[in-house]
């Protein structure tokens, strides 16, 4: 796996408005880095680019912003390139005296990962000498083959360098390769100055320090833009049990240094958040699985993680789509993990109640009341085979929190949901398997994130069985106790 240097465009520059021109050799997938220098009596962030990203930005230098002297700020914005990209657009307010900014794109490549991670530190040296040291004051994590853009803003337009080169403890950085040097003739002007390197050995969590040699004593600032290829990925996949339900993993967190991960699930436009996968700490852990017993029926849906690495960088990558398929309609158990087939009857009535008094004034009715209730009425469901209609039962009898899920076999947004329910009628026939069912229910909120569902994963069975004979004697019955039974704490 490796990230290498591509190529850099022309320098664009202004007094508060550039244009920069993405390399014309350029492929999709390829990550560009935008460096802008700027300078104006306000000091403020450049603006981000439509689809760019902002990276990080710093200002330093010190003294007092002016021509060939003062303050200069350093700016990266990266994207990750597309088929038909423009060059973008970065701004500075104008009308200040003396403003400036100069910008340029280089493009970078990579030959493995699922996309591109980064995180960026920055630094000054405020003393004019020739031996320039920025010291960042972001600690970055590093590991052998990480990619590392080396950016420079000198308030002289015509300072040039030497050995441009970074350090930090316990890290060892292949000698850096000097790209850029241009002199920005605008407004007050100032000096961009770009150089890469890569991490040979050692890994760990530092501060870097950008250093250069000077051909005329300076001051300026500096910044390191670390890239790596992403090893984080995210797959949805169906458990072989019933009701259906999906098992959600991300994997290969410690290689991008993820902390905290939060699952969503995306059916149409409708975006939810997984239960028991929001914001979780997964500092150390390698991969998080989730199961999902809530996904709707007969439709596609896709599953996105929101990845939060070390830095505070965040993340988001998407699963393929995955559709959930069966025979019937389920009436279900999200947290236990059970359910039952059965057939919805038709049609639905809801009751919305009001706790409202009507007053008689003067012949004149008034009513003074509180919101509309929350949907209430009978569910009726039919079940076709005896072991259906005693799970149906064995639901009912342990329903968690008095709480069932009721989806149609292709899913029917009027009618899927949690249900609490309050009283419920069995009403079988004498001649055959059938039975009706019919449940008064009210609509209720969904189970708290807190709450999760079960589910088991080959680890959760190594976890607690050394021997198939060990499986069996727990499991006399059949596979699906297995699938069914909660491994949780």
């Amino acid at each position: 796996m490796t990230v290498s240097y591509v190529t850099s465009a022309a320098l664009a520059q202004h007094t508060d408005t550039v244009t920069p021109a993405i390399p014309a050799s350029f492929t999709a997938g390829q990550l560009a880095v935008l460096q802008v220098v700027s300078g104006h009596s306000l000091d403020p962030v450049p603006s981000t680019p439509s689809g760019w990203t902002l990276a990080g930005s710093f200002s330093g230098g010190g003294g007092t912003f002016g021509l060939n002297t003062g303050p200069r700020r350093l700016t990266f914005f990266v994207r990750q390139l597309m088929a038909g990209d423009t060059a973008p657009t970065t701004a500075i307010p104008s009308g200040s005296s003396g403003s400036m900014i100069g910008a340029r794109i280089i493009t970078l490549a990579r030959t493995a990962g699922t996309g591109w991670r980064w995180a960026a530190s920055f630094g000054q040296d405020a003393v004019s000498h020739t031996a320039f040291a920025a010291a960042c004051s972001t600690a970055l994590t590093f590991k052998t083959g990480d990619f590392c853009v080396l950016g420079y803003a000198w308030p002289t337009q015509t300072v040039s360098t030497t050995a441009r080169a970074a350090t930090a403890s316990g890290i060892t950085f292949n000698t850096a390769t000097s790209h850029l040097g241009d002199a920005i003739t605008s407004g007050n002007g100032a000096r961009l100055t770009n150089a890469d390197t890569s991490v040979t050995a050692g890994s760990g969590t530092q501060a870097p320090t950008v250093t250069t040699t000077l051909s005329a004593a300076n001051t300026g600032v500096a910044g390191m833009l670390r890239v790596r290829e992403a090893s984080s990925d995210i797959s949805a996949s169906g458990q072989s049990v019933f009701p259906p339900r999906n098992l959600v993993s991300t994997t290969g967190l410690t290689g991008d240094d993820i902390v905290t991960v939060s699952l969503l699930r995306q059916a149409g436009s409708d975006l939810d958040a997984v239960r028991a996968a929001t914001g979780i700490d997964v500092t150390g852990q390698a991969s998080f699985l989730r199961v999902d017993a809530e996904q709707p029926f007969g439709i596609g849906v896709t599953y996105s993680a929101v990845l939060t690495d070390v830095n505070g960088n965040q993340w988001t990558i998407t699963s393929a789509s995955i559709t959930s398929t069966v025979t019937s309609d389920v009436v279900s158990d999200a947290i236990r993990g059970v359910g039952a087939a059965v057939k919805i009857e038709s049609p639905l009535e809801w009751k919305r109640d009001r706790d409202a008094t009507t007053f008689n004034i003067n012949g004149r009715l008034v009513v003074q009341g509180k919101p509309r209730s929350s949907r209430s009425g009978t569910i009726t469901f039919r079940t076709e085979t005896d072991d259906d209609g005693d799970a149906v039962n064995d639901l009912l009898d342990n329903a968690t929190e008095g709480t069932i899920l009721v989806r149609k076999q292709v899913s029917l947004p009027r009618l899927d949901g949690t249900y609490a329910f309050t009283d419920d009628t069995e009403s079988p026939n004498w001649y055959d398997e059938l039975r009706w069912f019919a449940v008064s229910a009210v609509k209720s909120d969904d189970w708290p994130d807190i709450m999760e569902a079960a589910g088991f994963t080959l680890q959760d069975i190594a976890n607690n069985f050394s021997t198939l004979a060990d499986i069996a004697a727990f499991f006399p019955t059949n596979l699906l106790a297995i699938a069914q039974y909660d491994f949780g704490p």
